[in-house]
């Protein structure tokens, strides 16, 4: 499925958008605008025959909490009070494309993009909250993993998603 992406801009026509979860479909159509105005997220949205908005993802910047990270990696950082991340926000694909791969273009876009802004920033980790377990399940396909304390707030090592990222990119021999 040829899919676009782009900024979130107001040629995007977001009023017709559904993804199933009523909260995300509120926030997509009346303040996505908003907070990237407020620069409080960036939103991509994903787009089928370059018009029609088949998904979007939002991304902030974050930090963790030395405490909330898993003790086996938190052993192996020094011992500041602020771990740098990236958050995506808020994820979904229109409920039309169900089945279609369009989260999963949605995840590795996301991913691209923050490798690459962690070349110039440092991006220890990649986070995502999760609305309800069959979402954890989804973010956990792709190799995020539970805090132990909040288990539908997942992390990745921004190595790992650069790693997986390239190893996706590479030719096939």
């Amino acid at each position: 499925m040829p899919t676009t992406f782009e900024a979130l801009s107001k040629r995007h026509d977001r009023s017709l958008f559904r993804c199933g979860e009523h909260e995300l479909d509120e926030w997509f159509q009346k303040r996505a605008g908003q907070d990237e105005r407020r620069n409080l997220a960036r939103v991509f949205v994903a787009l089928e025959g370059g018009t029609q908005v088949v998904g979007f993802y939002s991304l902030s910047a974050f930090t963790l909490s030395l405490d909330e990270v898993p003790s086996e990696v938190a052993s192996k950082l020094p011992h500041y009070e602020r771990i740098p991340a990236a958050l995506i926000g808020r994820l979904a694909r229109h409920e039309q494309f169900r089945g279609k791969g369009i989260g999963e273009i949605l995840v590795a876009d996301a991913l691209q993009r923050i490798v690459n802004v962690a070349q110039d920033l440092a991006v220890f980790a990649i986070v995502v909250d999760a609305k309800n377990n069959h979402a954890s399940d989804f973010y956990q396909s792709f190799g995020f993993t539970p805090f132990p304390l909040h288990p539908n707030r997942l992390f990745m090592l921004t190595t790992t998603a650069a790693a997986g990222l390239k190893k996706a990119n590479s030719p096939q021999l």
